[in-house]
């Protein structure tokens, strides 16, 4: 009576198999299974090779292995014990585990989902598997099982969702959500399940209905909070507490609707919202990707009228070395993606974002860079460099006023000297502001002036570029011998016009479109904007451009130098190479050459070597300009010494003048 009970249950509730294959399972399940060797692979490991073994006793399913340097390691894991008979509590003590399929198959033919069933044994809670699956163990065989379940409930034709089934579904996600189960989702075949079992949860969220309550469901791992909303509120939040890492340590996180947004709200409407801590490690573990989720991760169901919310996220990992990026997960290209959202303040210890929530992008969270970019001796370079080259450029300016009479004598040296009194000029009041900027804590709190030091920042360092293109002209005029076909004045006009003119156009064009959207200044610094807008390109445009142009003048430069000898001896030969190389060391600095290797660090920005040469040859730039472009030009050294000989000879005329009065005074009448 027994073995028939058995068999009827089998044909009842497993997919449609020969009665012959169902006699066979059953008869098999009473034989002693004999022990079989798991884990390990047999045979010789070469590399990409691969192999399956058995899963382990009272599991089913198998293990994929993949051999890499002569080393075994897992790839693929099926193993399980739910399956579609023992999911159900009620029926767990009568069938031994041994069927995955979710589909269930009657002997009348008719086709039933394992949802289909909890509507017939527990329509109104879902409870008759809630046992069976916290009793289950976290391997990939059942995770895959479990998120399979709730795809289907998910997209069964529920009438609908109240307090009771939310509860009962979020428990059931909670079991495969758990920090400990995390490591395993690497193993799952399927790598889409971690998505869809967010993408479930949110659906099956978005069906809830809230009567008069607000509805309040925490679990360790999933937190669903939902509330009615009208017009006339003031103001809408809500705010998670969760544990992470399988510490004690707890993060918040803050879903913001302002009073402005609920305006637009026509009538009565609700607004969900779930906060998972694992389920950002999970994504990465099962898609492999190299992203590092930094904090919660929020979900947000909000009514279509509803454009944009305001999340606070507490990051989990609160150093200032790494960058941080606010994101939304695009539902159908299946990805983390910046375009969702709006860094809007940021420090060490969280982000605001500012973010759109739609049909596309309905969860969202921090990404945490997974490299430095930023170190401290970076930071000690920067503002040394800085410290240094403020007082080289002073300097430089100085012995430029006191020699400009000496040196300025012709319309070429006059010409020369302009450019380099304005390049060393415009770097000072561009290392000013940049030390002014980088005090400014950020866009929030003083965004007027955060706005005005990028603004100057930006003017002067794009002055400092076409001060150094205007001074390439002026070589590659005197190569040509083109000088004396323009007046004096024309040509001074035009270096200004190009110096401050094109500077100014530019900068003043780039706030000007992109201040009103809010797109003009970074998140997290006072400088040009990359992600919203692109303003940075019309830095970072313009001074490629000139580089590269003055690229050109320095090897015009140094083929016009390449005087032919008249003997090939190796004296003519090193004076030749000395020459070149003070061209060149000469021409670097003073066409912002240096700059250059602002492309090695985009090439590879992982390169903390390449971010330290750019770091020091930029920041030490003013030091370079008064050592190259001042203190070697021997005209300069020759007006100094022609000054200082003429300071001595007055003090000496003076100290003889009064030690004459001193000896002979000048008798009055007696």
């Amino acid at each position: 009576m027994t073995h028939t009970l058995l068999l009827y249950c089998l044909v009842f509730l497993l997919p449609t198999e020969s009665w012959r294959t169902l006699y066979q399972a059953a008869s098999k399940s009473k034989e002693k299974v004999p022990a079989r060797p798991y884990g390990v692979c047999d045979g010789v490991c070469t590399d990409n090779s691969q192999c399956t073994q058995p899963c382990p006793p009272d599991t089913q399913g198998n293990m994929g292995f993949s051999c890499r340097k002569k080393t075994w390691h897992k790839i693929t894991d099926t193993c399980r014990t739910l399956n579609a008979v023992n999911i159900f509590e009620e029926d767990s003590h009568l069938v031994q585990p041994f069927e995955d399929n979710i589909k269930i198959s009657v002997y009348t033919g008719k086709s039933e989902t394992i949802s289909d069933m909890l509507l017939q044994k527990c329509p109104t809670d879902l409870s008759c598997v809630i046992r069976g699956i916290q009793q289950s163990p976290r391997i990939p065989g059942n995770i895959a099982i479990i998120v399979q379940l709730l795809h289907n409930i998910s997209t069964a034709l529920w009438t609908g969702v109240d307090e009771e089934k939310m509860r009962s579904y979020s428990t059931i996600a909670n079991h495969i959500l758990n920090s400990k189960s995390i490591s395993n989702w690497t193993f799952i075949p399927d790598r889409n399940s971690s998505y869809i079992l967010l993408h479930s949860v949110n659906s099956f969220a978005r069906r809830l209905f809230i009567d008069k309550y607000p509805v309040d469901i925490p679990d360790v791992f999933i937190h669903t909070m939902g509330t009615t909303i009208s017009g006339d509120n003031i103001g809408k939040n809500f705010t998670f507490l969760m544990r992470v890492n399988d510490t004690s340590n707890e993060v918040t996180g803050r879903v913001l609707i302002s009073r402005d947004e609920l305006w637009k709200v026509p009538s009565p409407s609700q607004v969900i919202s779930i906060a998972f801590p694992t389920i950002g490690a999970i994504l990465e573990a099962s898609l492999l990707e190299n992203v590092t989720i930094n904090g919660l991760v929020l979900s947000v169901i909000l009514p279509k009228e509803l454009k944009r919310i305001s999340l606070i996220f507490e990051k989990i990992s609160k150093s200032e070395e790494r960058r941080t990026q606010c994101v939304g997960w695009h539902s159908v290209e299946n990805r983390w993606d910046q375009q969702a959202c709006t860094m809007i303040q940021e420090n060490s210890q969280q982000a605001v974002c500012k973010c759109r929530p739609s049909k596309l992008f309905t969860s969202f969270s921090i990404l945490m860079s997974p490299h430095i970019l930023e170190s401290l001796i970076l930071t000690y370079i920067t503002y040394i460099g800085l410290g240094i080259s403020i007082c080289s450029l002073i300097l430089c300016l100085s012995i430029e006023v006191l020699v400009w009479s000496q040196v300025t004598k012709t319309e070429i040296t006059y010409l020369r000297h302009v450019c380099i009194v304005n390049i060393a000029a415009t770097l000072l009041m561009a290392d000013v502001w940049f030390i002014v900027a980088s005090f400014l804590s950020g866009p929030i709190t003083h965004h007027k002036g955060c706005v005005a030091a990028t603004f100057f920042v930006h003017l002067f360092y794009l002055s400092v570029f076409f001060w150094m293109f205007a001074k390439a002209l002026l070589i590659l005029y005197g190569i040509m011998i083109v000088f004396h076909t323009l007046p004096k004045s024309v040509l001074v006009a035009s270096l200004f016009s190009v110096g401050y003119g094109c500077p100014l156009v530019i900068a003043a064009i780039t706030v000007a479109a992109t201040e009103p959207g809010k797109g003009y200044l970074r998140p997290e610094a006072c400088w040009l904007n990359w992600d919203m807008t692109r303003a940075l390109l019309a830095f970072v445009v313009p001074a490629l451009a000139i580089v590269v142009v003055n690229l050109i003048t320095v090897t015009l430069v140094i083929v016009k130098t390449q005087r032919p000898a008249i003997s090939n001896s190796m004296f003519q030969e090193v004076r030749a190479i000395v020459r070149i190389s003070k061209n060149i060391a000469i021409l670097t600095p003073l066409l912002g050459l240096t700059w250059g290797f602002g492309v090695a660090t985009v090439i590879n920005d992982r390169s903390l070597a390449f971010h330290i040469i750019f770091s020091l040859l930029n920041a030490f730039q003013g030091f370079f300009i008064l050592v190259f472009g001042t203190i070697l030009d021997p005209k300069i050294r020759e007006a100094l010494k022609g000054r200082v000989t003429s300071t001595k000879r007055s003090s000496t005329i003076s100290e003889k003048a009064s030690s004459e009065l001193s000896c002979h005074p000048i008798k009055g009448p007696s």
